[in-house]
């Protein structure tokens, strides 16, 4: 009996034990598939003119934060201070004794050394100092356990005891960088090597293999005890007694002439070059950079340091840049990027648009602008807006779904045309506009076209409204209807009742009159068709010159008429929808698009193709046109995930049901800059990366897509490759983050911590 109660036990905590473990395997995988909405550290930068009238004050050679998170400067004009909860930069050294700093450190009795022009002061609680003893000028000041040491080209002396004794240390005279060694001894980097000093001797490194070479410009202590040696050619790595590792531009370091080393709290390792700051983890491979007006006043990095919220100050040689951290969640970034879009990225009616800035990069000189594309993105706003009304039930999501319809259902209004719709429209009263109305003189006439035969050389651009009120713009192109039918399909499935989806049945079935009448092209005020706006069998499959468009736009006009025959149930949609397949081989011309010519190869067509696929895949009930469909997805897919793109990943998630590089989505939305403002960045003066003609022949781009943080504001057509872009007069609309957010909230791929 004992032994069949032994038996039984052992059966019983058997199945508990196994249970348990599926029960945590279940967890695990669960957690697999979505993401838990925990704080993240979000970084952001603010930058400081110390004097905007005094060019030598923004010229900065050191910084140093204290142990009250004071930042203290050494710059060409003098040493400031910014106390912690201040704005103000004030001068220290004034009078006869202003001149140029080099250096500024603080002890752990809150005092502060300064190594100027004409001596080494001290500062503690307003009483300034000038020490007695070293002798002029001093390079460099640091704080050890033995004391104080002051460093120049006339020598080195140590602060002990109250007195200045000078060090018979044999090393260069042009010192660049000093650090403790933490025994009674210093490292200190020169033009002419590295070398260790104490009172035994003087150890010079000098040689090939101690160094990438002799010009050492900074130094610090890696979190494991190692020396990181800065220099010219990038990072020399020692322990106590060699070299043993390096960091070189091909590891990731942007520019050979490096300037300065500093630890950060967590470790990193931060490097400041002549142009950005890379950032290592000691042990791995990956790196993140740091470059631009968007994290530095200047390329030009001279010295670094840590407050004690881990918030970097960088001295640069145009003024003080804080790239600074906050904890935030998704949900927290959501919301500050949706109050920055609702306040600065709408204009009347309630078009979501970029805004320009009068003065490049000063963000409180914006005013309104228009673009080609309100239309389109306007449509993004409004698939923005149908997520997140789906996934909230927000009352002011779905009224301001509804505006953004209204507008796009005021565009095909606004022409009077019987289903042609405009770009945008502004108000009469803008003297300033994009394409402005002109003439062509034959001259130049017969230019446009020799360059581009199917050029439409268009000299009326702009209509004002018969009330008014408005100037239209026409020329309308094939990205505003895909980008259009984008966005009604979501207002359309997530948002719409049912007097609402009359009325979008009712406006679209009259977009695609207009271009069922037109042999399915879309026909402006002179009665031809607009530069881009063609899906003709006769001119897609028979005119050379449209080659380049026939797979894209064979796929567009399949998908407009199937969401006009889906939400009208109109057999007129669905008779041309079969004929185009199976008299005019449009299913058979799209599959041509991920084997595109390389000439043909437009970075934007890959989201104009995801416009495409939600209509194309949900809306179809014939399985073997479905399965095409989603080959077509899938190939697109595999084709282009490598760009890391979460609206590429939610929708693909969205229409396969799947989790597909969850991950890459939610490091996208993490990295994403909270600065909006377009800034020039040019990734190819970068030594780290290489410039190349590939995908896309006719853009120089560099040889490796980097986080979002190390690129131009993005839009969702815009290549993210590209060397060099950027317009600091513009700040983009934050829809391109908002609307891969929502997705992802709404198929709960991102959930809530609790």
């Amino acid at each position: 009996m004992k032994k069949s109660l032994l038996i039984l036990s052992s059966i019983l905590l058997f199945a508990c034990n196994n249970n348990i473990e599926t029960t945590k395997n279940d967890i695990a995988n669960k957690a697999s598939e979505f993401y838990v909405d925990v704080p993240f550290v979000q970084e952001y930068h603010e930058g400081f003119i110390i004097d905007a009238n005094e060019e030598k004050a923004n010229d900065i050679r050191a910084i140093h934060a204290d142990q009250d998170d004071n930042i203290w400067i050494a710059t060409k004009n003098g040493v400031y201070v910014k106390k912690s909860n201040s704005l103000e930069w004030d001068l220290i050294v004034t009078g006869i004794d202003q001149g140029p700093a080099y250096d500024v450190k603080s002890d752990r009795k809150g005092t502060a050394w300064m190594a100027t022009w004409n001596g080494v002061y001290s500062y503690n609680s307003g009483q300034l100092e000038k020490m007695i003893g070293p002798k002029p000028p001093l390079a460099k000041v640091v704080v050890a356990e033995e004391g104080v040491y002051a460093l120049g080209p006339y020598g080195i002396w140590l602060f002990q005891n109250n007195v200045w004794n000078k060090k018979d240390y044999k090393a260069g005279r042009s010192i660049r960088a000093a650090i403790s060694d933490g025994n009674q001894g210093l490292w200190i980097g020169t033009d002419v090597g590295l070398f260790h000093c104490n009172d035994q001797k003087t150890t010079p490194y000098q040689k090939n293999e101690d160094a990438l070479s002799a010009y050492i410009k900074g130094l610090d202590y890696s979190d494991v005890g190692n020396l990181w040696v800065a220099g010219l050619g990038g990072i020399t790595i020692r322990n106590k007694t060699q070299k043993i590792g390096e960091k070189l531009p091909k590891d990731g370091i942007t520019h050979a002439e490096v300037r300065t080393v500093k630890r950060a709290p967590d470790g990193r390792m931060w490097v400041g070059t002549d142009y950005g700051i890379t950032r290592f983890t000691p042990g791995k491979k990956e790196y993140s950079v740091r470059l631009s007006r968007r994290w530095l006043m200047s390329d030009e990095v001279r010295d670094i340091a840590f407050d004690s919220n881990g918030n970097a100050w960088i001295a640069t040689a145009e003024g003080v840049s804080a790239i600074k951290r906050r904890n935030m969640t998704l949900e927290q970034k959501a919301d500050y990027f949706y109050d920055k879009l609702i306040k600065r990225h709408v204009r009347k009616p309630w078009i979501i648009a970029r805004s320009r800035l009068t003065v490049p990069g000063d963000t409180s000189s914006i005013v309104s602008d228009d673009d080609d594309n309100d239309g389109e993105f306007t449509s993004n706003y409004l698939a923005m807006e149908s997520f997140r009304y789906a996934a909230t039930k927000d009352p002011k999501a779905r009224e301001r779904a509804k505006k953004a319809f209204d507008f796009l259902h005021y565009l095909r209004e606004v022409t009077e045309m019987d289903g042609f719709f405009a770009r945008t429209i502004i108000p009469v009263s803008w003297e300033r506009s994009h394409d402005m109305n002109r003439t062509y003189t034959p001259h130049e006439l017969a230019d446009e076209i020799i360059e581009n035969p199917r050029q439409k050389p268009v000299e009326v651009r702009w209509h004002v409204t018969k009330d008014g009120k408005w100037k239209w713009k026409g020329d309308t192109s094939s990205d505003e209807f895909c980008g259009h039918f984008f966005g009604y399909y979501w207002y359309y499935t997530l948002v719409a009742d049912d007097e609402e989806k009359k009325r979008i049945a009712n406006h679209v079935s009259k977009i695609v009159d207009h271009l069922m009448r037109n042999d399915f092209n879309a026909v402006d005020v002179d009665g031809t068709h607009t530069k881009w706006g063609v899906w003709s069998p006769e001119i897609l499959n028979n005119d050379p010159e449209w080659s380049p468009e026939r797979a894209l736009n064979s796929l567009e006009m399949l998908s407009f008429l199937k969401f006009t025959y889906k939400v009208t149930g109109d057999e007129k949609y669905q008779k041309a929808y079969l004929k185009l397949i199976n008299e005019e081989g449009y299913i058979k011309n799209a599959k041509m698009l991920h084997n595109t010519n390389p000439a043909w190869n437009t970075y934007f067509d890959i989201y104009l193709t995801l416009y495409l696929y939600p209509t194309l895949i949900s809306f179809e009930d014939d399985p073997e046109i479905k399965k095409e469909y989603q080959e077509h997805m899938e190939g697109w897919f595999q084709k282009y995930k490598e760009t890391k793109s979460p609206l590429i990943n939610f929708t693909y998630n969205y229409l396969t049901g799947g989790k597909d590089e969850l991950d890459n989505s939610i490091f996208f939305l993490k990295d994403a800059p909270l600065d909006l403002v377009n800034w020039r960045i040019d990734n190819g003066k970068r030594e780290d990366l290489q410039i190349v003609r590939r995908p896309i022949l006719e853009v120089l781009a560099v040889d490796e897509l980097r986080p979002p943080s190390e690129y131009r504001v993005i839009r969702w057509d815009r290549y993210p490759y590209h060397a060099v872009d950027g317009d600091p007069s513009e700040e983009y609309e934050p829809v391109y983050w908002l609307l891969p957010y929502w997705m992802g909230r709404y198929q709960q791929l991102i959930v809530a911590e609790k």
